[in-house]
């Protein structure tokens, strides 16, 4: 294990001549965590509650924040695979727990087909196996569900409006400014309840950012075929009112990757560590656990 590439703060690695920024929290078993969007930056995920057993190694993916772009754009599912890795080597822990939230989930299975047996375990919080038209079928189906529970609140009617603004191509979702702009009028449809949010929750909405390359290329990805390859013990989480990676393709996962235990928290979205911090870390604790008990 590297010592100083595992010290908290913030640390800045070359990969094949491109800067890669992580930051390190925590202690305990190694966690590489890795965010979704693609673009969103990485503090959104900050984990306090799983800092206090676990050494979180929190990735700024390649071509967001203060890591650099692909000069190609190609931007594809294994590339980010790829560059997960090379930040384990560096810390020449390459059995760390992988936890990857949303389009990061999607990076954790390729990661498992990519590089089997390697990881500890396999976190896979509000993730799907696919993109493209299915994800997007299912979220719009889950985005009226989402409307017709919330029919008193405005807010959960421009929700939908945004999602269907953005789908239909009515409006250009194209550069930081707009996405963070449809980002907020979506964000109601991300929570099982956003009118009963914890403390801390408009510190942590102000937080949210992104980065948007612009020569990014669309990648379509699609491992439902493969997925009972994977050997790796995993957690497949996912909140009960998730619209956008919901418990369609949770069930699955968990029924197709042999090694795995499917946890749904209930009345909650797609943002779990924030709206139930503690049944969202305790569903992880208690996952870190069986696997080292499995790997025995």
């Amino acid at each position: 294990m590297n010592n100083a590439a595992l010290t908290p703060g913030t640390h800045e690695i070359r990969i094949d001549g491109l800067r890669q920024t992580y930051h390190v929290m925590g202690s305990g078993p190694l966690c590489l965590v890795h965010p979704g969007g693609p673009g969103f930056h990485w503090n959104y995920l900050r984990m306090p509650l799983l800092e206090r057993f676990m050494t979180m190694i929190y990735m700024e993916p390649i071509g967001t924040g203060q890591s650099d772009w692909l000069p190609d754009g190609e931007y594809r599912m294994a590339a980010y695979a790829y560059f997960s890795r090379k930040v384990l080597e560096h810390a020449g822990a390459p059995h760390a727990y992988f936890l990857g939230h949303s389009h990061g989930g999607f990076v954790g299975l390729q990661y498992a087909l990519d590089y089997p047996n390697e990881l500890a375990g396999l976190i896979v919080y509000d993730g799907a196996p696919c993109n493209g038209k299915d994800l997007g079928r299912e979220a719009t189906k889950q985005m009226d569900l989402f409307a017709r529970r919330w029919p008193e609140q405005p807010e959960a009617q421009e929700a939908k409006q945004a999602w269907a603004d953005m789908t239909s191509g009515a409006i250009s979702v194209n550069d930081r400014e707009s996405f963070l702009n449809v980002m907020q009028r979506l964000l109601p449809a991300y929570f099982g309840n956003y009118w009963a949010m914890p403390a801390g929750f408009d510190d942590w909405k102000a937080s949210i950012d992104a980065t948007m390359d612009p020569n990014r290329k669309p990648a379509m990805w699609d491992v439902r075929d493969a997925m009972r390859t994977i050997q790796t013990p995993t957690l497949v989480l996912v909140g009960e009112h998730d619209f956008i990676c919901g418990t369609r393709w949770a069930n699955e996962m968990s029924a197709a990757i042999p090694a795995s235990t499917l946890v749904s928290i209930e009345q909650c979205g797609h943002m779990g560590h924030m709206e139930k911090p503690a049944l969202f870390s305790e569903a992880v604790r208690d996952f870190m656990i069986r696997s080292v008990k499995y790997m025995k």
